[in-house]
């Protein structure tokens, strides 16, 4: 492991619903995920989302030390039922996304080995923390610094949270930096669940994004939203925090050849999500059928459609609804993270590409996009 620290000495993952858990179904990401496993062993959250794979200590010791770290909120289903945290109306969803938004910074506040990161200037204090500032690369004592923090960079997953387009102003002050319009579909635009396109309250709402300096994320945007977003957004920042290449993963829920091709020529980035369903086409459900080969393949094929290892990243979506047994064979918790970054190494990926998925793509887009 501690070889690993430092080949891997700083890793980024651009997508994780800490929120949702924390405050829904009541996970302590203060505790490791083994730790929240053993309390949780034969509970409805464990027969509904698996067993856990992230807690604070998991990602500092896997040197996990940025994510995304999203408000999401579920619209209102029966499958859902009354006494779940979901939302019938725009004041609805603004309510519990505001509640998602006061959780991150409540805890960034108490805890010493947390921080939002919202400008360039904390995310540089931050990278230093861990030995990797600007421009620098890392150093052999990089893994003696103390103490760690883990930055989050606060992402929306569906758009109906903000009331109207002008109120993510309101957001933009309190710390959003990244939005997703669509989960399922919203008033902005189609999802992936149910279709869609981008509506004129959607284009609005890419208007002020742009004015600002919101980045957009186009995961579980339908594929027709998609293309609309693409063209209609004129900011300069666009990702898929995560979705995997569609030929592998063939749903609405993930990323043809010519979107993938689109959100690079934009200098975007793609999350590969951990995932096993989305990794295999034919999952039998067992999680020794999924192995890193399968995360390498999808890496690849973005690195093959793009013409480079520039456009992609890491987006797990870790406790999404998905547990231990969801994710590939040789990962238990977040902590693993490292080990896509050997798998790469040990199939013929360059140190230097394999920096730039592990962390330094994100980086990148963060760098240019956050406020000084």
């Amino acid at each position: 492991m501690q070889g690993a620290s430092y080949r891997h000495p700083f890793i980024v993952d651009a997508h994780l619903d800490i929120a949702y858990n924390a405050l829904y179904k009541r996970r302590d990401y203060r505790r490791s995920a083994c730790a929240t496993r053993e309390i949780e062993r034969g509970s409805w959250v464990e027969k509904r989302s698996g067993q856990c794979t992230v807690g604070l200590p998991d990602m500092i010791r896997g040197r996990v030390g940025l994510c995304f770290g999203t408000i999401f909120v579920e619209p209102y289903s029966r499958k859902l039922g009354e006494g779940w945290p979901s939302y019938r109306d725009a004041r609805e969803a603004h309510a519990l996304g505001m509640a998602q938004l006061d959780f991150y910074r409540r805890w960034a506040e108490e805890s010493p080995h947390v921080m939002l990161v919202t400008t360039k200037g904390e995310l540089e204090s931050l990278c230093q923390r861990w030995g990797v500032g600007t421009g620098a690369a890392p150093t052999a004592d990089s893994r003696l610094l103390t103490p760690h923090r883990v930055g989050i960079v606060l992402l929306m997953e569906g758009g109906d949270p903000i009331l109207e387009p002008k109120e993510l102003e309101r957001w933009y002050e309190r710390g959003l930096r990244i939005v997703g319009p669509a989960w399922d579909t919203t008033r902005y635009a189609g999802g992936t669940w149910s279709g869609g396109r981008l509506t004129k309250l959607g284009r609005e709402l890419l208007n002020v994004m742009a004015e600002f300096g919101v980045i957009l994320d186009v995961s579980h945007l339908s594929h027709e939203a998609l293309y609309e977003a693409l063209d209609a957004f004129e900011g300069r920042h666009v990702i898929a925090s995560h979705s995997n290449p569609y030929r592998y993963a063939p749903t609405p829920r993930h990323l043809p050849d010519k979107a993938i091709e689109r959100i690079a020529e934009r200098g975007g980035v793609i999350g590969v999500v951990l995932y096993n369903r989305f990794l295999k086409k034919e999952w039998s459900g067992k999680k020794h059928d999924v192995t890193l080969d399968d995360v390498v393949r999808m890496i690849d094929h973005i690195c093959q459609v793009t013409g480079s290892a520039n456009h992609v990243g890491i987006g797990s979506d870790y406790d999404g609804g998905i547990g231990y047994n969801d994710i590939p064979r040789e990962l238990n918790t977040i902590r693993d993270h490292y080990k896509i970054g050997d798998a790469l190494l040990e199939r013929g990926f360059e140190m230097r590409h394999v920096a730039q998925i592990m962390r330094d793509n994100w980086l990148r887009i963060l760098r240019e996009a956050l406020p000084t």
